[in-house]
């Protein structure tokens, strides 16, 4: 359960080598000891984030994870509650890709929507299984500003948020009912490993920035969080942008 200082005794990052989801623990971690699980690929960048996590004085145990191959999430989710419930699971998996090459290329197209949209929904589906067995838990799902409306600059990828983020959304209304929580969090540009080598967007975060307004978003059980809470309003705006106008702004 989550103590009085909002600390989960189990924390699952899904994703677990994500900036942002390693960001998470260390909010947490400023806050008590929480359990966590790191699931991610067996990599040398895992083997340090476990290690940057142990530094923190919290137990980390490692679990392999494949987002795209759907028929190993269920172990991996039967694996990471074996040592007691999971308090919050965070979805941080994803990738970003090569813009122009995912609407070109078969492979890099359907390799996006199977990690960003099925793998999502695959773990979805068995993380809302197991909290409304567990009578309780939060799970947080890191979508994107840009399934909020799709750009011609990076619709593959923005299309796969779009679809998670609905997705998460649907599932918090379904497991509301059962004491189980969802939080979409839709960040704009985030400085992380990631986004390296790329040029800012307007408004741009922190990993740090996001983590914030996920521990937030989970102690007041919202819905759905903006990082930074401006954007909501720049998006807003764009989305009712007419369409022959959208597709001459620079985005």
């Amino acid at each position: 359960m989550i103590d009085a200082l909002g600390v989960p005794q189990t924390l699952l990052l899904l994703g677990g080598t994500s900036d942002i989801a390693l960001a998470v623990a260390e909010r947490y971690a400023r806050l008590g000891t929480p359990r966590v699980v790191l699931a991610a690929r067996p990599s040398p960048r895992r083997d340090a984030a476990v290690a940057r996590l142990e530094a923190l004085g919290l137990t980390v145990e490692p679990l392999d994870l494949d987002g795209a191959d759907t028929a190993s999430h269920p172990d991996v989710v039967r694996r990471a509650a074996a040592g007691g419930d999971v308090d919050v699971a965070v979805v941080a998996f994803g990738l970003l890709g090569d813009e122009e090459r995912a609407w070109q290329d078969h492979a890099a197209a359907v390799e996006l929507a199977q990690v960003n949209y099925t793998g999502a929904v695959s773990v979805g589906v068995l993380l809302g299984d197991l909290m409304r067995r567990q009578g309780h838990g939060s799970i947080v799902a890191l979508s994107s500003v840009a399934g909020e409306r799709v750009r011609r600059s990076n619709f593959v990828y923005g299309s796969t948020k779009a679809g998670m983020d609905g997705f998460y959304l649907g599932l918090g209304e379904a497991l509301r009912e059962h004491g189980v929580h969802v939080l979409v969090v839709r960040p704009g540009f985030v400085h992380t490993s990631m986004t390296q080598g790329r040029d800012p967007a307007p408004l741009a975060v922190s990993a740090d920035d996001v983590a914030a307004a996920v521990v937030d978003g989970v102690a007041s059980r919202r819905d759905l969080v903006w990082v930074p809470r401006p954007m909501r309003a720049v998006m807003s705006g764009l989305r009712h942008v007419p369409r022959p106008l959208f597709r001459r702004l620079p985005l």
